[in-house]
């Protein structure tokens, strides 16, 4: 009898040890409960961490974004302000004493700081507009930030005779007059006549000053001179800079006065100023105005007593983002190769060495390459670090060890098996380019099994993916698909040879050649299920497969998101015209509409016999609705199979809010499952 139970209470052990690690598949729901960490800022000693906490809630179907902190020495981290109220841009005085943060905890987004020590806070600000690119003096004294300023009513407007309303009368909403080249954006609508401009504050609270004046957007990185006396930012000053978006110069405004000196006159865009410790030398990145679709940002460094400039890593193939001093011969900058986003020291010699390897985190629903770091003065680096199956925590770097200092999904990672991403590579069979890809494996992926095999094209075209966490591509893996994505040819972090191979060919035959290459050497692994193939995208990646159903029956269904489906319509309808016709056409619409007309996927909707569903946001001014309608029409005038899902009020990011990523997910599973055939 003993023995008996003693071989039950084994069983019940061995039975509660498999329950108790038992993991299920992402589910919908569990959208809502990712976290991430964002706007990283390590103090200037190292000592401390300041960070943006962001957990989605589901009663209100949006982000909540906290404010939090930790002591670097100890591990131990705090909420500084966890509450109703949205916090973004953390920024550490030079002492490390005070934490400036934006909030809306006044009911407005104000500047408010933080005093560590005494554990009390204050707001500095009473400003009508939300404040950016907040930025200590380095005494301490003054804190600088940009903010919209309205122009005002123009001359014409003012010569618009406007009868008097009579109390309590209710008219019409009055017309809006729009008279600027750059009148309209993605998720604003169309704007009002206002310019960013430089203002300064007083660090303990008081009236703000504006620094800057003219009808141009003045703000970015705000560099203040060693003395505190002046401010280094980025502007396009020209008269007509509206048609020149890819123009910049660094400008010096002396806040007693607001004189304004212009320190560098070159073509393209400076921008991104960084002093060194010593005030000495002026770090920037540089962006050649030439009007192709992509360019890498280059290192210049400029001896401040002098104005001379220096080119720094000028034969890297890489693009620079975001450099900071560690100390006065050494910077760290970031950068993406391979679909991977990294850290490196640079030293003024132009030797460069790789830090960390695996800056990722800020997640969205599709793997794009993303992250962001701050820099201490000894050297110290604090990161967004993630992986494939998992998104961004606080990653901290000191003395070449990095670790994670957070585990904000720790509930959901205990509980839910990710599908497994896998590194590829394979030759284009349109001239043997070599493009590099992931694929993610369901979770229980057996290889001796048949899986539908579903290709996600990303957006751009010069963007890229990589080995991210992608909540989207994770819900199709955990519904049994295969889920393939790659680098094609234009993808950014392969250099600009690779970027530039689709200068004026998007979307073409060319890319399409690297999507069909890439699905037939995923064929070749012996896991596809050949009756079952799939193909989805978004904006880009939606061009991209309304343009591959033009020119292969292969697919079963397809799903475009935010699709561009007739450049020319397009590119005049849209908030990305002026920038989009120099830099990715020829030539005017009118001047070479034969280009237009063939890159578009309206040229080939004849050929068309995919069952396709299109899902755009109402409000998106990047690639408007109406091309999605036009398609839409054109196929049901076709008969083939086709829904046009709308999202009322959102934009281009038509999956920001989380109840519209699972609807976006949701509804491409339930088109793809509707033409799913059954396996040989």
């Amino acid at each position: 009898m003993k023995g008996l139970r003693i071989l039950l209470t084994l069983v019940l052990v061995a039975v509660f040890s498999v329950s108790a690690t038992e993991k299920r598949n992402f589910e919908p729901e569990d959208i809502f409960a990712l976290q991430h960490a964002s706007d990283i800022q390590i103090s200037p000693d190292g000592r401390h961490i300041a960070y943006i906490r962001h957990r989605n809630d589901i009663m209100t179907d949006s982000t909540r974004r906290s404010l939090w902190l930790i002591d670097t020495q100890s591990g131990v981290q705090r909420p500084l302000f966890d509450d109703e109220h949205a916090y973004s841009q953390p920024r550490w005085s030079d002492d490390g004493k005070r934490l400036a943060f934006v909030s809306n905890r006044s009911g407005s987004s104000q500047i408010h700081v933080y005093w560590l020590e005494q554990q009390n806070s204050t707001r500095v600000t009473d400003i009508r507009r939300a404040p950016a690119d907040v930025s200590w003096s380095p005494n301490g004294e003054w804190l600088a930030f940009s903010m919209e300023v309205a122009e005002g009513t123009s001359e014409f407007a003012r010569s618009v005779r406007r009868p008097r309303r009579p109390e309590g009368a209710r008219w019409a909403d009055a017309p809006v007059i729009v008279e600027r080249a750059y009148y309209q954006q993605d998720g604003r609508g169309v704007l009002e006549s206002a310019y960013r401009q430089i203002f300064v504050v007083p660090a303990e609270g008081g009236a703000e000053k504006q620094v800057t004046q003219g009808n141009y957007n003045h703000g970015g990185s705000l560099a203040w001179t060693p003395d505190s006396a002046s401010i280094v930012f980025s502007a396009n000053r020209r008269d007509d800079w509206e048609f020149h978006p890819l123009e910049g110069n660094l400008f010096q405004v002396t806040v007693a006065s607001g004189e304004l000196t212009q320190l560098t006159d070159e073509a393209g865009r400076q921008y991104n100023p960084v002093f060194s410790p010593d005030g000495a030398r002026l770090a920037f990145l540089h962006g050649s105005g030439e009007p192709v679709g992509y360019r890498n940002a280059k290192l210049r460094i400029m001896t401040w007593r002098t104005k001379a400039v220096t080119n720094l890593l000028e034969d890297f193939d890489r693009s620079v983002q975001n450099p900071n001093w560690v100390d006065n011969r050494t910077l760290v900058i970031h950068y993406e190769d391979r679909g991977i986003g990294k850290l490196a020291q640079v030293s003024l010699q132009g030797r460069l060495r790789d830090l960390v390897s695996d800056v990722s985190g800020l997640p969205g629903g599709r793997p794009y390459l993303n992250g962001m770091y701050s820099a201490a003065r000894n050297g110290a680096l604090a990161y967004t670090r993630g992986h494939a199956t998992r998104p961004g925590d606080v990653g901290f770097y000191n003395r070449g060890n990095a670790e994670y200092l957070t585990n904000l999904n720790k509930g959901l990672l205990s509980q839910v098996e990710f599908g497994q991403v896998h590194e590829m590579t394979y030759r284009s069979s349109l001239d043997d380019e070599e493009i590099h890809g992931w694929y993610i494996t369901p979770p229980g992926f057996d290889p001796s099994k048949q899986y539908p095999l579903l290709i996600e094209i990303h957006g751009g075209p010069h963007l890229a993916y990589g080995p991210h966490f992608a909540a989207e591509l994770q819900r199709y893996a955990a519904e049994g698909y295969v889920v393939f994505y790659n680098n094609y040819r234009g993808s950014s972090s392969y250099g600009e040879r690779f970027a530039l191979l689709l200068q004026y060919k998007y979307s073409s035959p060319d890319d399409f050649a690297d999507h069909m290459s890439g699905i037939d050497a995923m064929i070749e692994k012996g896991f596809v299920d050949t009756n079952n193939l799939f193909i989805t995208g978004g904006s880009a990646g939606g061009i991209a497969t309304a343009y591959a159903i033009g020119l292969t029956d292969r697919f079963n269904a397809a799903v475009a998101t935010n699709p561009v489906i007739n450049w020319v319509s397009k590119v005049l309808t849209a908030d990305s015209y002026l920038s989009q016709i120099p830099n990715q056409f020829p030539a005017l619409p009118w001047e070479d509409p034969d280009h237009y007309w063939e890159r578009s996927p309206l040229s080939l909707v004849e050929n068309v016999t995919t069952p396709t569903l299109l899902f755009t946001g109402e409000e998106d001014r990047r690639t408007p609705i109406a091309d999605t309608e036009q398609f839409y029409q054109a196929l049901t005038l076709r008969g083939i199979d086709t829904v046009m899902v709308r999202v009322p009020g959102a934009s281009h990011g038509v999956s920001s809010r989380p109840s519209r990523m699972i609807a976006k997910i949701e509804h491409a599973l339930a088109w793809f499952e509707r033409y799913k055939k059954e396996s040989d």
